[in-house]
């Protein structure tokens, strides 16, 4: 058996290496095989650990020597994914010109850790890089000083990493001033691009009139020298303004004479001794030139920053990217915006940035929530234009799917109560699966000496409860509610009873236990050997998936990830 689950899963590995650019993932191997071979599921804890060293192997060959086991061993699964290029996979539509290869880039700002709405920009693009193969840039986009968190540079980078991205190479646009300078030189020079020294005011109020800056007829030669003066640090923030000239006319107002560089002197810039620093749109257009990108993938927020980048573009007669604009995804819940939780966390309202009430990666992996559930739930997803809400159900059964094969299963009270059990025969271990498909990771000893704590949510006053893997019981009414008398062992009889199936754990026997939710902290006690599996997600039986994020003697701490 353990031979042809080896030749199994090592088919599916290839055919992920290859799918992913040489590097299989093995959570998305195992959720795949579980799904499609649910008789497997009982292997769960073995077919992890094989994928796992499998992965190892399949990683350390050449992607042509993957491309060329997967033909020999498993043509059909080859095939498959050259049927993914020809039709709609994942809810992501073929792209034009790229059957010879792609450069996507991925631009955050370094104001923060990242979030589910970087996710998925980040997945969409590099899922097309893996797809059509080719290069995938990090672009950090940090030429606005006051947008700039120090420590966003490693977060950013981390988060990258925890997305599991196929990073080429990482670009820094602070690194590149000297050639935005440039570039604005040779805009200036052929007139695309003139010094504004209007006030914002003046200039806003001209360009909803359509009417153009008196600035803009200043010859070339003069721009040029106004250009100078401002990197020389002849002007001072927010007297003069780099503008690109458009249509005046243009429909789109934001799109008229739009800013290209200005200047910024306070904050100081962490990692560059400079003033003036280039937008957005005009930093963009350039790098996105010279770095070779061939396709940008992202929301139609961006729409008129695409209009105002084909500016510099025809100016330059260079051949722009081709661009996809997918529609907005509202995400409930949980706080997305930067500023906020900055505040919120300097405030104490929140931990950190790995809260479990903010909607960043750290947040989300907090949960045990894994970045192969992250990236199946934005594939499917998709980059079609229509606006969208975030599917947070949607999420936790991608992570269910990878789960739930290798999380062990505890018992957690929470809001415990003790009850006194008369009669029970004393000295009774009820033992308890790791988990319920996976015989062979062994039980739980939950040992009975004549009381048990329960969650108070569970008493039945009258009736009878059933002690999950233990017995029956019948709790008396009124002040006699919190002592039982044993109702004997047949699960049959609870059954037929339609007795309620019932947590419980030795009073002699357990851990405090607090269980971190988003809406409040559940307190109470588990079994001790939920220690063994700090670190992982783990399943409070009648709860949910949880991950066990600190142990010691005398606390369990989790996090709540879902049902």
């Amino acid at each position: 058996m353990t031979e042809e689950l080896d030749i199994l899963l090592r088919k599916y590995v290839l055919q992920n290496a290859v799918k992913y650019g040489g590097k299989p993932q093995a959570g998305t191997v195992i959720s795949r095989v579980m799904g499609e071979y649910p008789e497997l599921r009982s292997e769960g804890r073995k077919i992890s650990m094989l994928t796992n060293a499998i992965v190892k192997e399949v990683s350390r060959l050449s992607p042509e020597k993957q491309k060329e086991e997967l033909a020999q061993v498993a043509p059909r699964l080859l095939e498959e994914l050259s049927l993914t290029k020809e039709h709609v996979k994942a809810g992501l539509p073929a792209l034009e010109g790229a059957e010879n290869g792609v450069v996507m880039r991925f631009a955050p700002n370094p104001s923060g850790p990242l979030h589910l709405g970087h996710a998925r920009a980040a997945l969409l693009n590099d899922a097309y890089v893996r797809r059509y193969g080719g290069k995938y840039i990090l672009r950090i986009e940090d030429t606005d000083p006051r947008r700039v968190d120090p420590d966003a540079y490693t977060t950013v980078r981390e988060d990258c990493t925890w997305l599991d991205l196929v990073i080429d190479e990482i670009v820094f646009q602070s690194d590149r001033l000297d050639t935005y300078n440039e570039y604005a030189r040779n805009l200036i020079s052929i007139g695309g691009a003139y010094v504004c020294t209007c006030e914002a005011d003046q200039f806003r109020e001209l360009k909803l009139a359509k009417r153009a800056c008196p600035c803009r007829e200043i010859s070339p030669e003069k721009n040029l020298e106004l250009f100078e003066a401002m990197l020389n640090g002849e002007y001072g923030e927010g007297e003069v303004t780099l503008r690109v000239k458009t249509d005046i006319e243009h429909p789109d107002p934001a799109v008229r004479d739009f800013s290209a560089l200005r200047i910024v002197s306070s904050p100081p810039h962490p990692r560059v001794d400079a003033t003036v620093f280039p937008l957005m749109n005009f930093s963009v257009a350039i790098d996105d030139h010279l770095l070779g990108v061939t396709h940008v993938i992202r929301g139609k927020d961006h729409i008129a920053n695409t209009a105002r980048q084909r500016y510099i573009f025809d100016y330059f007669g260079w051949k722009p990217p081709v661009y996809r604009h997918y529609g907005r995804m509202g995400i409930e819940g949980v706080v997305l915006s930067t500023s906020q939780m900055k505040a919120g966390i300097a405030d104490g309202i929140y931990t950190g940035w790995d809260d479990i009430r903010l909607g960043t990666l750290r947040a989300i992996a907090r949960r045990g929530i894994t970045p192969e559930a992250v990236r199946n739930a934005v594939l499917e997803i998709g980059i079609g234009e229509t606006d969208i809400s975030f599917s947070w159900e949607n999420l936790y059964a991608k992570n269910r799917d990878i789960v739930d094969p290798v999380a062990n299963r505890y018992s957690f009270v929470p809001d415990p109560v003790l009850l006194e059990i008369a009669d029970a025969p004393c000295g009774f271990v009820a033992q308890a699966m790791l988990h319920p498909n996976d015989p062979s990771r062994g039980y739980r000893n939950l040992p009975f000496d004549g009381s048990v704590f329960i969650p108070k949510a569970d008493l039945v006053c009258p009736g009878m409860i059933r002690l999950k893997d233990l017995f029956n019981i019948r709790l008396g009414e009124g002040k006699d509610c919190l002592v039982a008398t044993f109702a004997g062992k047949s699960l049959d009889e609870a059954r037929k009873a339609k007795a309620p199936i019932v947590q419980w754990v030795p009073p002699e026997h357990t851990i405090p236990c607090v269980l971190h939710k988003p809406d409040g902290d559940m307190k109470g006690y588990c079994e001790p050997m939920v220690a063994l599996d700090a670190g992982k997600v783990v399943q409070f039986e009648r709860v949910g998936f949880v991950r066990i994020e600190k142990a010691t003697a005398m606390l369990i701490e989790a996090y709540w990830g879902h049902r």
